[in-house]
């Protein structure tokens, strides 16, 4: 520790000798920019012929305008504070600086019958030495410049398409990066007005359709599509431009993603199947606000799974009171804190090893811990394992569901996550997330918080998500399966979905499920050929038939649900009918599986009566 607090002194010795050196150069400079700009302008006056004497009278009033100048600066940063050098605000200041100190000269030598100078000499001596000084701070920031601009001897050139705020945003980080990986020597916008602009010293040398001319008149060797929230169809036009090339192609993520902190280099990336999809993405439309999150006492359920760690990454930054975790699967915990904290440790009470199964267990946690918020994402979601085993989405999707509700009699809001597979379902995973969804709405009439469900589709690259698969078969070498030529699912990214789920933790109301208009849905086939074009090696797609349970195209709102949006445009408030606990205590997983699936699909489908069952909040001791 002494030899890091002496080598901190030591640098912090250096840079204040290196910037007081730096300010009497300047001081230099200027001095000599006034000296110079007076005797030039009595030199002028006198049409180059001075009389005796003029020459050392004008160098006096010179170094006597440069005490004014530095009197008038130090005035000025008493009230103004100072800039830095070659700034704008510094050229300002040296400006007013500059018209003040020649008006005060002036002002000094007009009552004198015997003037040392013309009276015009503190006014074009003035203008000189201003330009001087600008041309002076101007040489020492294009120098400081230039210091800071990726070695062009390691770095890679680049062209940047899309020169907006983002991009020129993504510009300066670029070329004030000494030891960034891209140089950018060109630039590319579909702005006309834009056409042989210069920025920072990069020329914008023309369009989308000049992506093959301007990589070989630059000789990049990447293009970065810089354009914020641009639509698929253009990404996807310039990425093969870009390819025809022999170019490598890079994305900056959408603003939506970049909202909390500046672009740098490290938000290069490169193109995701999202980025291809050609779906319009919605989360920067729709409004969210955190406050309800911060200081409250949180539980996630399903911590471990790739919409829960998301939801616990956006949770962490609305700052809670705490947050609570909880999975059964404890590599996924492990991996959840490694991805938050940057260490697991695993020995702090924010991670809960609990099995929704264990109906006491979760009722003594959510006692003993009292979250004033749960978001309920724990669940089995492969739909065709749970169509050959529809028990184990009685045990963990409906019972498991009930073993939360059950116990959160003084819990503030609930959201139950859902899928549009519960909208008119057809499968086991489908009639168990509507019947959570059913029994989430009863909740609502019996407990005094408020309890919703919240709907949305696919989530890209999520644990067995298509787009996993896909990758994995890609990396395999084998064909990509696709169920079928019309198959169409709706797509969100996890971003979009996390989003939905806070935002009804803010805006839902009580036994409603709230359903994001997602766009139109994406053909799997033409998802499956993207991604083959993307593989480096040849990738056939097989069409291996819709297997039991699975739809060709999904539906978001079910028969009889009314598409509502009284809140939001993207957002739908749709009326889900109770379904009281004791329905759903007849149920056997263990029963034969055609039974037990037929159960599910009238639980899912009939209305619930309010005069049978038990109250919730009592224990359900037939389980």
């Amino acid at each position: 520790m002494p030899q890091d607090t002496e080598h901190t002194d030591h640098a912090q010795r250096g840079r204040r000798a290196r910037a007081r050196r730096r300010a009497a150069a300047f001081l230099a400079t200027d001095t000599t920019a006034w000296i110079g700009g007076f005797v030039a302008a009595a030199w002028t006056r006198f049409e180059l012929d001075l009389p005796p004497g003029q020459l050392g009278r004008a160098a006096a009033v010179g170094v006597l305008a440069a005490v004014v100048h530095v009197a008038v600066a130090a005035v000025r940063r008493l009230h103004s504070g100072r800039h830095p050098l070659g700034s704008i605000q510094e050229v300002q200041g040296v400006a007013g600086t500059a018209i003040t100190t020649a008006a005060i000269v002036l002002l000094g030598l007009l009552p004198s019958d015997q003037r040392p100078v013309p009276a015009s000499t503190p006014l074009v001596g003035g203008a000189l030495a201003l330009l001087l000084m600008l041309g002076a701070r101007f040489a020492y920031r294009h120098r400081r410049d230039l210091s800071l601009r990726p070695d062009v001897r390691s770095s890679t050139p680049v062209l940047l398409f899309g020169i907006g705020d983002a991009g020129q945003e993504l510009l300066r980080a670029l070329l004030g990066d000494p030891r960034g990986r891209y140089l950018p020597v060109g630039a590319l916008d579909d702005d006309p007005d834009k056409r042989d602009l210069r920025i920072r010293g990069v020329r914008v040398l023309g369009g989308r359709h000049d992506v093959g001319r301007a990589v070989r008149r630059t000789g990049a060797k990447a293009v970065i599509f810089s354009v914020a929230n641009a639509d698929a169809a253009l990404i996807r036009q310039i990425r093969e431009a870009t390819l025809a090339a022999d170019a490598v192609f890079k994305v900056l993520p959408p603003v939506r993603d970049l909202l909390d902190h500046r672009i740098t280099v490290t938000d290069v990336r490169d193109v995701q199947i999202g980025d291809l999809l050609g779906r319009r993405q919605v989360v920067g439309d729709l409004p969210l606000s955190t406050n309800s999150l911060a200081g409250r006492r949180i539980l996630v359920t399903g911590a471990g799974g790739s919409i829960g760690s998301e939801l616990c990454r956006q949770v962490m930054k609305a700052g809670p009171g705490e947050l609570m975790m909880l999975d059964r699967d404890e590599s996924a915990l492990h991996g959840l804190q490694m991805s938050l904290a940057g260490r697991a440790l695993l020995d702090g009470p924010e991670l809960i090893l609990a099995d929704l199964r264990d109906d006491e267990g979760i009722r003594r946690i959510i006692r003993e811990r009292r979250p004033e918020i749960i978001l309920h994402a724990a669940a089995l979601k492969h739909l065709t394992l749970l169509q050959r085993h529809p028990g184990e989405a009685v045990m963990t999707n409906v019972w498991g569901t009930l073993s939360v509700l059950d116990a959160c009699q003084d819990v503030a809001r609930f959201v139950n996550i859902s899928t549009d597979k519960a909208a008119n379902p057809i499968s086991v995973l489908g009639y168990s997330k509507r019947i959570t969804e059913r029994l989430t709405a009863h909740a609502a009439s019996r407990f005094p918080g408020t309890f919703l469900s919240v709907r949305f589709g696919n989530v890209l690259s999520s644990r067995g998500s298509v787009v996993t698969a896909f990758q994995r078969q890609i990396e395999d070498g084998k064909p990509l399966t696709v169920t079928h030529p019309e198959v169409s699912r709706y797509l969100m990214t996890v971003q979009e979905a996390v989003h939905l789920v806070l935002q009804a933790a803010e805006i839902g109301r009580d036994g409603e499920a709230l359903v994001l208009d997602m766009g139109e849905p994406v053909r799997i086939a033409d998802l499956a050929r993207q991604m083959a074009e993307q593989a480096s090696s040849a990738a056939p797609i097989v069409y291996t038939g819709l297997r039991p349970g699975e739809k060709l195209h999904e539906e978001l709102l079910g028969s009889g649900e009314t598409d509502r949006r009284p809140l939001h445009p993207l957002v739908s408030h749709v009326s889900v009918p109770p379904l009281d606990p004791m329905e759903v205590s007849g149920l056997d997983p263990y029963d034969d599986t055609a039974k037990l699936i037929q159960h599910l699909a009238l639980l899912s489908a009939q209305p619930s009566d309010p005069t049978v069952g038990e109250p919730m909040g009592v224990p359900l001791r037939w389980r």
